[in-house]
């Protein structure tokens, strides 16, 4: 799973974090759901960090909605970035 803040205004990527990160992924234990999760909560972190409020699209690229694009979702609604 990949995730990025895009500023498609001046085209710039601001955040891009991937589920296949070693930094993410640096526990053995850890499985794809709970890296997706994380990949989420850092998302909001960045967007916190960047004064970012709200994200205007959102989008799947065609996946289906997984138990890891779940994950992924339900850390971002909890912060208010996607409707629940």
């Amino acid at each position: 799973m990949y995730a990025m803040l895009v500023d498609d205004v001046n085209k710039k990527c601001l955040y891009y974090r991937s589920t296949l990160q070693k930094s993410l992924r640096s526990d053995p234990d850890i499985g794809t759901v709970e890296a997706a999760k994380g990949v989420g909560e850092e998302l909001v972190k960045a967007a916190m960090n960047l004064s970012i409020d709200e994200i205007t699209s959102y989008d799947r690229n065609g996946c289906v909605r997984g138990e890891r694009v779940k994950a992924f979702e339900i850390a971002l609604s909890q912060h208010g970035f996607l409707p629940r």
